[in-house]
């Protein structure tokens, strides 16, 4: 108020309001002047970081603070939020999967991971997981070595020095479990591994665990393809350690012998397409048979078994194919990889009892058609689930065949009015090794031949 009274005095109110302006562009012109003095010496505000803790992982919420235009009054503030992929994920039902970025350090001795300080891991978090993707099944997980993944502030120790420096990422993986199955092979290892690092495009590193050299041998040409490096036995590695850029401990699974494209940039349809490659297969499409006459004949493989689930009157069965067109090839498909692949590529249509041989139909080329006979025994759940479905993300034609009473090996043993027949879900009480020492492992089957020759005449439709 005194400010006001001895300004009016002084200055008529014509001469006040040009001081007044004259006063406002003279402190703007000093500040002005002072801004630009230190600006040289004057930072960016800095970011706020915030981590936020979930139930499924770790996301990163950015809160980047701006300082407002000279000419705002308020100061504004804008937000930028950006999702990473979770650091572990142990919520997928069949896999725990973990994908560490940093100075990330592998300890075989200890199966452990260290995880260096850096931005993406803070706070108390560790997690320990077997990296094979069988998760829920006690049989199948229990000798898997479980690996400890361990951020530098868990650690109770300094993390221990590099010793081997690796300029690729690293993928630490298990070959235990039922890999020595076939269907398990792919479903639980080969397909997770192909889904985990195609992307790579080889300049990726194996570290197995649970070594099984015969799996290791078996499959040597897929996982030449994946990776161009030597695989580490990293149970056995002593005192050594690897440090990663990146490393992944365990693998990604969708369902059994599938890819969900609309979870991958991948498909079974890419799967079969590296297949070939790995194992220069040429035939990449099944015969294209036109109109009723059969100018060339289809090839049919019989998937021979020399214990369970064998067919009892095989050739029987090559003489009705063989007399409706086929050229027929009696395989058992054993653990030769060498051989295996091309036998199944070479042919048009498999036939076979539900069992791991089948698991072979990823050689078929496109548009073949597969033949799964069902013994007795309420299969076709399994069926379905392990042949079935995945036939179909293929680009394979499928056809079953379930053999009745008299087609099975158990009438030998049993009436047909037994439960084994009546109900074989209240005689196994869903009991699994009950179930495959009855159904699976005591069972054989003598094809009912004019019943099946149905079944190989649709074959040829499909193949039409």
């Amino acid at each position: 108020m005194m400010y006001d009274t001895i300004l009016s005095r002084s200055f008529s109110r014509s001469d006040q309001k040009k001081l007044g302006y004259g006063a406002i562009i003279c402190c703007l012109i000093i500040v002005f002047s002072i801004f630009t003095a230190l600006k040289p010496h004057l930072g960016p505000l800095p970011a706020l970081t915030l981590r936020l803790k979930t139930g499924d992982g770790h996301k990163m919420l950015l809160i980047e603070e701006k300082s407002a235009p000279p000419e705002q009054e308020v100061i504004t503030v804008q937000k930028n939020f950006t999702r990473m992929e979770p650091f572990c994920n142990v919520m997928d039902p069949k896999s725990d999967y973990c994908s560490i970025t940093g100075d990330v350090r592998v300890q075989g001795s200890s199966s452990t991971v260290f995880v260096a300080p850096s931005e993406m891991l803070t706070g108390n978090d560790s997690w320990t997981i077997r990296p094979y993707a069988r998760k829920g099944d006690e049989t199948a997980m229990s000798p898997i070595k479980k690996w400890s993944i361990l951020p530098s502030a868990v650690a109770r120790q300094p993390i221990p020095i590099c010793t081997e420096h690796h300029s690729v990422p690293g993928v630490i993986f298990s070959t235990g479990g039922y890999a020595g199955n076939n269907f398990h092979a792919f479903t639980d290892i080969i397909i997770p591994l192909f889904l985990t690092t195609r992307h790579f495009g080889g300049e990726v590193k194996f570290l197995v665990t649970d070594r099984n050299p015969r799996w290791v041998q078996k499959f040597r040409a897929i996982l030449e393809n994946l990776s161009k490096y030597e695989i580490i036995n990293i149970d056995y590695a002593g005192e050594y350690i690897h440090c990663f850029p990146r490393v992944i401990v365990g693998l990604k699974h969708h369902k059994e012998m599938t890819i969900d494209p609309s979870r991958s940039p991948y498909s079974m349809a890419d799967f079969r397409a590296f297949l070939r490659s790995a194992y220069s297969l040429k035939k990449e499409n099944a015969i294209k048979l036109q109109g009723g006459e059969l100018k060339r004949r289809p090839r049919l493989l019989i998937v021979s078994r020399k214990w369970s689930r064998s067919f009892t009157n095989l050739a029987e069965i090559m003489t009705m194919a063989e007399n409706l067109g086929y050229e027929v090839v009696a395989s058992e498909l054993d653990s030769n990889m060498s051989r295996t692949p091309e036998i199944v590529n070479s042919c048009d249509v498999m036939m076979g009892v539900h069992g791991a041989g089948l698991t072979n139909m990823v050689f078929l080329p496109e548009n073949a058609v597969l033949i799964q006979v069902l013994p007795i025994g309420k299969f076709e759940w399994h069926a379905k689930v392990c042949f079935g479905d995945p036939a179909k993300r293929m680009n394979i034609e499928y056809l079953d065949y379930s053999i009745r009473e008299k087609e099975s090996s158990l009438m030998q043993e049993f009436p047909l009015d037994h439960v084994v027949f009546k109900d074989p879900i209240a005689f196994h009480k869903n009991n699994w090794y009950l179930f495959k020492s009855m159904y699976l492992d005591k069972q054989n089957v003598k094809l009912d031949v004019n019943r099946f020759r149905q079944t190989l005449e649709k074959a040829l439709e499909l193949l039409r």
